[in-house]
């Protein structure tokens, strides 16, 4: 390394200089027994004895926008892949195919109001999670990155979320 390095240097004082260190770097070693080496404390208990506190991450912080919305996008996009299994599985299983549990809900005899509020309910993870993929979709073409456009974005997408899922559930 030193002779390539001599060579790339041009100026005869700066080329003093780096002989001069190479003679005087040393490297001493020592000799340790193996029983030394082994770490008989684990990870937790070193940082107690030098008292290192456990970072508190998700207790000092207060809950923003963003964050929420995306625990959300996730929490929205596993219970549309359970769903999916589910009903899938389901289907595989079961002895009747989809008229009979048609009827079966017919003859629980609900009222408009509470038929239209359970499929709001089924439906909302997949108007959440549509629409938070298309802010996402935005976002990675470089649009509406800058704080104050995330922010009015993510209650723009809240809100079409309700409307794509109020749709959705008036079917």
């Amino acid at each position: 390394m030193y002779a390539l390095s001599s060579t790339l240097i041009r100026s005869p004082a700066l080329r003093q200089g780096l002989k001069m260190a190479a003679v005087n770097r040393q490297a001493s070693m020592k000799v340790v027994s193996v029983g030394s080496t082994i770490k008989d404390e684990t990870y937790f208990e070193k940082n107690a004895r030098l008292g290192r506190e456990l970072s508190p991450h998700l207790s000092i912080y207060q809950p923003q926008l963003t964050s929420i919305l995306s625990v959300m996008h996730r929490g929205t996009g596993m219970a549309l892949g359970v769903g999916v299994w589910a009903l899938g599985l389901g289907a595989l299983i079961s002895s009747h195919d989809i008229s009979h549990y048609v009827t079966m809900v017919e003859g629980l005899q609900l009222s408009g109001a509470t038929l239209t509020a359970l499929k709001f309910i089924i439906a909302y993870p997949a108007g959440y999670h549509t629409a938070n993929g298309i802010r996402h979709l935005f976002w990675d073409t470089g649009r509406f990155l800058k704080i104050k456009e995330v922010y009015s974005t993510g209650y723009a997408m809240v809100a079409a979320s309700f409307v794509l899922t109020a749709i959705l559930a008036l079917i």
